[in-house]
């Protein structure tokens, strides 16, 4: 069964950090409308996206933003960074209840992630995914809707045999679904591993385009996906007989992408698919860049039309379809297992009215 309850009491991305700055930005995450938007000092802040008096969202105009506060466009309630009502009209006195939620904030490896949940989130941290803000690496990126539940895009991440088929002529071969994979999953650090390595395969157009190689390749494919937000695919091509990385993880006749997915629930059957590619190849060539983000974003989005298309099937089945699974969904499952422990967990858990 695909997972569609949602792990709450966990850190999300919301945004890029370059999204967010001095006009309203709304997001819908576990289907809370959330509004985003930096105070005058640059700080990130994040509440809920509708006024208390009517509901009209904040993050639509003709709301605005007034040095560090919020006025809704409607009827001009004022809120500041905290979600709290410093202004109503017509009444000196605010009403004490007349507060929004607000959100804990992290800006962390160029995403802005907001904790949704009860629970303050105490020293829990986001995971990292330094090579998107680190010197020495070049990085593309992008965020495209999606009309279907995030576990979809779950499955798909973990499970790159459908590269072959769905993406040749930009990054499937076919070697990577002749491939057998090796599946870890590390149960305390809550952490799937799943990998394919290829001794001898074509080069696809993704990276003979980007670093020049025309022969072929060895290919290693690394996942890490610590759920329920983020997903790393480290991916390593070298030339067919270049010597392995060495003891001390130097890999100089390698070329290395980092492949970042932040998968974020936005409702029961929609979700943002957050992407980026980190490289440390060619760092200063723009003609590179632009053809790794047009590459990966027609990637994207032909993922996004097979898993919209996916969602719809599914919604006109119901529970009632047989589901059969293969080696190659070993990360998948194990995958669905951890969500469904985590979003029944949140479950047990009683929640607080939201304002």
């Amino acid at each position: 069964m695909i997972v569609t309850g949602f792990a709450r009491d966990q850190w999300y991305v919301a945004a890029y950090g370059h999204e967010v700055g001095r006009r309203q930005l709304g997001r819908t995450i576990l289907g809370e409308p959330i509004l985003l938007y930096r105070t005058e000092d640059g700080r990130a802040v994040a509440m809920a996206d509708r006024c208390v008096h009517r509901r009209f969202p904040l993050s639509e105009a003709p709301s605005h933003l007034v040095g560090d506060q919020v006025v809704c466009g409607y009827h001009g309630f004022t809120y500041g960074p905290d979600g709290v009502c410093v202004a109503v009209p017509a009444q000196r006195r605010v009403p004490r209840t007349a507060r929004l939620r607000s959100y804990p904030v992290v800006e962390q490896d160029s995403f802005v992630w907001v904790w949704i949940g009860d629970r303050d989130p105490g020293d829990t941290t986001p995971p990292r995914a330094p090579w998107l803000a680190a010197p020495g690496y070049t990085t593309v990126c992008g965020m495209e809707p999606l009309n279907a539940r995030y576990g979809l895009l779950v499955d798909n991440l973990l499970d790159l045999s459908h590269e072959t088929y769905l993406h040749g002529g930009y990054i499937g071969t076919p070697e990577v679904a002749e491939t057998p994979i090796t599946t870890e999953v590390h149960e305390e650090a809550g952490v799937v591993y799943v990998s394919r390595h290829m001794d001898d395969a074509a080069c696809p157009p993704f990276y003979a385009e980007s670093t020049g190689i025309r022969g072929r390749i060895t290919r290693w494919q690394d996942i890490e996906y610590h759920p329920p937000c983020l997903y790393l695919l480290h991916s390593r091509v070298a030339p067919v007989g270049s010597p392995p990385p060495a003891a001390d993880g130097a890999d100089r006749h390698a070329f290395h992408v980092e492949v970042v997915y932040a998968i974020t629930p936005s409702t029961e059957g929609s979700t943002y698919d957050f992407w980026a590619v980190a490289r440390d190849f060619a760092l200063d060539d723009e003609r590179v860049s632009d053809f790794l983000r047009e590459s990966n974003r027609a990637v994207v989005l032909q993922d996004v039309a097979a898993l919209n298309t996916l969602e719809k099937v599914l919604a006109g089945e119901g529970e009632h379809y047989q589901e059969l699974s293969v080696n190659i969904d070993t990360g998948g499952l194990a995958a669905r297992r951890i969500l469904a422990r985590m979003a029944g967990e949140s479950a047990a858990r009683p929640r607080s009215a939201a304002p």
